[in-house]
């Protein structure tokens, strides 16, 4: 055991067998597992969040198709690296099988000209590249890369999962069986689940448990609930705030508030607060929901979003977490109408497609007498001149007459309205 190595790093797993978790993409049925054990592989780009496996993944995939393994990281990397790594690939003293796996930690992080100096290379297969990203690759990556590589989505790791790693740790050789470890089946428990399904996480903050924990009378180790905690920052946050996550995060926030789900509301507003998200930006998002979910059922609901939004710029965190959550809930609770919404939308899509004709010469501006002579604004019937300031006139284009733009719906009171 090599104790200047982390534990997570020791911890590594070197075969398909030892590798825990992603059932979905290594179970024995399933398609990369057979395709290891084939030993046919095509390039990869493994999409995961942080500590769910990808390099270990990469790694294993190596060991067990017997293919040279190359690791760089787009951060610390250029083009000059990935050149020298495949030169060496393709020369048969440095690499006699002609067998190599690239492996590219962050690739999203390398820019297009850097993907594209790839791109030769992956297609007469002088390389397997395997890349790795915690980013949407459709987004990320470049789409030359993409259509010819497979793209394999890691989940967090569950915490069976995490749980099965940290025993394992415990009792082998490699990890703490020397340190005499006494530690609860219910705290093993406890730093899974504030691992966020980050095996790496847990492993750390379980290391550093042991090794700043004095021994107790009987020689051991004694790793309580107090030490546990201390050990680990805060639970993480499941997102990056400029991530992939980020938008899902913001996309299920969104959905709950139109769905009437104040509680999800809540709590995605707090992993959102909680992943260092720009407060103004959640109030604009509360604005908009107000706006095209809730809209004319209850117009007070933009009002208070608007008032919220004013009032987080002036206050600020942590206090502006109380303002958000107030419009957060009576925005999920109002009744809902996308009648505006839709209205505007398919007025929008007529005016860019269609030819919609001209505006009715008696609503014209005439702000000079001479255009009155030509028909501007004549016959304009003023409103309020009239019985419950209404009168009828057309104000559609003659080629627009009879369209339906605004149809009120059930959640709408007539009351509130002239009609």
């Amino acid at each position: 055991m090599n104790e200047t190595q982390p534990l997570a790093f020791r911890m590594k797993p070197k075969t398909l067998e030892e590798f825990v978790g992603q059932e979905h993409i290594v179970g024995k049925d399933k398609l990369l597992y057979r395709t290891i054990k084939a030993d046919r592989l095509s390039s990869i780009i493994l999409w995961g969040p942080p500590g769910c496996g990808k390099t270990s993944l990469a790694k294993v995939i190596s060991n067990t198709t017997k293919y040279q393994f190359k690791k760089l990281n787009a951060v610390t990397s250029g083009v000059a690296d990935m050149k020298n790594a495949i030169q060496e690939a393709s020369n048969p003293l440095m690499n006699p099988t002609g067998k190599c796996i690239l492996f590219i930690d962050e690739i999203h992080r390398f820019n297009k000209l850097q993907q594209d100096a790839l791109l030769p290379f992956v297609e007469d297969g002088t390389v397997i590249l395997i890349g790795a990203t915690t980013e949407n690759p459709y987004f990320e990556v470049n789409k030359a890369l993409i259509s010819r590589s497979m793209v394999i989505k890691l989940e967090p790791l569950k915490k069976a999962d995490i749980i099965k790693v940290i025993k394992n740790a415990l009792v082998s050789k490699e990890g703490l069986a020397d340190y005499n470890v006494k530690i609860s089946d219910d705290i093993i428990e406890k730093i899974a689940e504030i691992s966020g399904g980050d095996v790496r996480t847990a492993l750390n903050g379980l290391e550093i448990a042991v090794l700043t924990t004095k021994m107790n009378s009987k020689g051991e180790i004694e790793i309580t609930e107090e030490i546990a905690a201390q050990s680990f920052n805060k639970k993480k946050t499941m997102f990056d705030k400029n991530g992939d996550s980020h938008y899902d995060n913001i996309s299920a926030m969104i959905k709950s508030l139109r769905g009437s789900d104040s509680d999800a509301a809540i709590f995605y507003l707090a992993r959102a607060l909680e992943a260092g998200e720009d407060p103004m930006f959640l109030a604009r998002r509360l604005v908009i929901s107000a706006a095209e979910d809730v809209g004319l059922a209850n117009p007070q609901a933009l009002v208070i979003a608007t008032s919220a939004m004013q009032a987080v710029s002036m206050v600020g965190m942590p206090e502006a977490r109380i303002i958000l959550a107030e419009a957060a809930v009576y925005i999920a609770e109002s009744k809902k109408s996308n009648a505006s919404y839709n209205a505007i939308n398919q007025a929008i899509e007529d005016v860019g497609s269609k030819d919609t004709g001209t505006i009715p010469m008696h609503i014209r501006n005439a702000p000079v007498s001479g255009m009155k002579e030509f028909g501007y604004g004549e016959g304009y019937k003023y409103p309020h001149d009239y019985p419950g300031h209404w009168v009828e006139q057309q104000y559609l284009p003659d080629k627009m007459l009879g369209t339906k733009y605004y149809i009120p719906d059930e959640n709408i009171k007539d009351e509130n309205f002239n009609k």
